[in-house]
């Protein structure tokens, strides 16, 4: 046989290939026109071998080699400091604190709150990062409140509701000089000022505007105008829908500072001050469990079309506001004594109460000065996010720490969308105000808990390495209960998971006084009764036996308390006594 060398048979696999790709040679011209056009000629000498290839050249040093960095090495993150460790050692202990919270155990909890705080403060050196440290530590602090709040849930639900003061009973009966000096200016900017409210001055409205510019004024000023982002884009839209002037929207600043819960001294409550008798004929029911007068969306309806009948009556603004302050008795009686129906003719002749002689040049000095920021130093204010919320209505009692525990919200944060809720639990028909976006997954999780049980019982989002017997050592209830109200848990319990944890309803103990020290309870009321008042059940929500009766006492004390205060408007008006009544 006829042997063939190696070298041979490489070259012949090469021409294979090399016909695979490029064709037979009896293909014709297009194919031999293509190789030419393409492919270099095909020399004539032998067949190279090889040895022939020359080296590729050397490749010349590159220029400033020695500068470019050595991305083999690292680039660590700097040394984390003493201020770090222990912020991280906060979280640690804010994280346990919180599951014992979950489990019931309160005073653990508070322990582990106190360690994480105390941590933190006694930081002795400098953090990495200043801005991240103070970030992380203002929500540490934060987070720990609410969950303070939540634990006071209990305790809070028989103490009777408590209330903001509204900011306009320090300065309604008080006058104020002015400088003369911001004449001038106060005029230049009226006549620059746009306002669907006439705005007038006098030296009842330069008083107050020299009041608000004060350090106390201002303070007071600058509080409802931050507060006022909350509610602003919701009044604005209502006010429109109304037919009434955008400026009303400082006569809620006046009266409340934007607070939903304020109360006057003559027990006018909410944001826009009615009392019970004005709030049910614009339609602001008060129940047992709720009063609508809180309501910021209700209340500001009710308000903006009152404003507009009073101003239907009386033909002016002014007059309008005023009647608002004091009824619209008064001020048509005012009106037939004098024969004047101008505001500040019936101010001079002292025939208003003097609270609302003030009521009206207050939220003109408040307009004139929100509408020109800069020139009173308010312009670098921020305002407050504006609350978003999505509605649910409930099917029966409800406990806002249920809807806390299916939206992952704080239950403080809840109470804050319902200021309405007189306790802490909203009835069947009301409409719960959840966080934007969490209406489905409330909708879904509520679902599992039978509708006569959520006054009481409570959800659990499982977390990895959660199981049934975890979660019922943790709520200290029973795992055969846990798993009859979780048959929808067919297997295992998956991270995400709403697990129902049930709770019997405990005995609600009586209104308990005392006072917190470094995060524990210090009772003052006598043994007896604290024995009397323990509950069984560690990990249930507190419901009243006699809820009615409970809410009732609740409601009546502040307008018991409110009482004592008795206007004395008689000072501006000689030839008759005339006491402040709200509209």
């Amino acid at each position: 046989m006829r042997s063939t060398s190696l070298p041979a048979l490489n070259w012949l696999g090469l021409a294979v290939v090399a016909t695979c790709f490029t064709g037979c040679s009896t293909m014709g011209p297009s194919s031999k026109s293509f190789r030419s056009s393409f492919l270099p000629p095909i020399p004539a000498a032998a067949s190279p071998s090889p040895e022939s290839f020359e080296p590729p050249p050397a490749l010349a040093p590159i220029l400033y080699s020695s500068s470019l960095p050595n991305l083999s090495i690292p680039q660590l993150p700097p040394k984390p400091t003493q201020a770090d460790g222990r912020l991280r050692r906060a979280e640690e202990s804010f994280k346990e604190g919180k599951r014992l919270f979950l489990a019931g155990d309160r005073a653990g909890a508070r322990k582990l709150f106190d360690q994480a705080l105390d941590s933190v403060l006694n930081a002795s050196d400098e953090p990495t990062n200043q801005t991240t440290f103070d970030k992380r530590f203002e929500d540490l602090v934060q987070a720990i409140y609410r969950m303070d709040v939540d634990g006071d849930l209990e305790e809070a639900a028989n103490q009777p509701p408590k209330f903001d003061k509204a900011p306009i009973d320090d300065i309604s009966n008080l006058t104020f000089p002015f400088d003369p000096r911001i004449k001038n200016k106060v005029s230049a900017e009226l006549e620059a000022t746009t306002s669907q409210l006439p705005l007038e001055m006098s030296d009842a409205v330069l008083g107050f505007i020299n009041y608000f510019s004060s350090e106390r004024g201002k303070k007071t000023l600058i509080g409802g105008w931050k507060r006022m982002g909350r509610y602003k884009p919701m009044i604005s839209r209502i006010l429109d829908e109304e037919g009434v002037p955008q400026e009303l929207i400082y006569l809620a600043q006046a009266e409340s500072g934007f607070l939903p819960r304020a109360m006057s001294n003559m027990a006018a409550v909410g944001m826009w001050q009615f009392v019970k008798a004005r709030g049910n004929e614009y339609g602001l029911k008060q129940t047992l469990y709720a009063d609508e007068r809180m309501d910021p969306e209700m209340a500001t309806r009710a308000a903006a079309r009152h404003l507009r009948d009073l101003y239907n009556q009386f033909g002016d603004w002014y007059l309008a506001i005023a009647a608002y302050n004091c009824g619209p008795g008064n001020v048509d009686r005012a009106i037939a004594r004098t024969g004047f129906a101008d505001i500040w003719e019936l101010r001079s002749r002292g025939v208003l109460p003097l609270e609302t002689s003030n009521y009206v040049p207050i939220i003109l000095a408040m307009t004139i000065m929100s509408k020109n920021p800069r020139d009173y130093g308010l312009d670098d204010v921020d305002m407050d996010a504006p609350i978003e919320y999505d509605t649910l209505l409930a099917d029966s009692l409800t406990h806002l720490a249920l809807i806390a525990d299916a939206s992952q919200v704080a239950a403080a944060d809840l109470k804050e969308m319902n200021p309405s809720l007189i306790g802490h639990a909203a009835p069947a028909g009301y409409p719960i105000r959840i966080p934007k976006g969490k209406l489905t997954q409330v909708a879904t999780a509520l679902r599992n808990v039978p509708e006569d049980k959520r006054a009481t019982w409570r959800l659990h989002r499982a977390e990895d390495g959660d199981s049934l017997t975890t979660i019922a050592k943790r709520y200290n209830t029973q795992i055969t209960a846990l798993e009859t109200a979780n048959i929808h848990l067919v297997s295992s319990v998956e991270s995400g998971d709403f697990v129902v944890v049930p709770a019997a309803p405990a005995i609600v103990a009586p209104v308990r006084s005392g006072y917190y020290y470094r995060g524990r309870w210090v009772s003052t009321r006598p043994a007896a009764v604290r024995t009397a008042a323990t509950s069984s059940n560690k990990g249930a929500l507190s419901q009243a036996k006699t809820p009615a009766k409970r809410t009732t006492v609740a409601t009546k004390t502040p307008v018991r308390s409110a009482k004592a205060p008795v206007r004395k408007a008689s000072v501006a008006a000689p030839a008759k006594k005339t006491v402040a009544k709200r509209a």
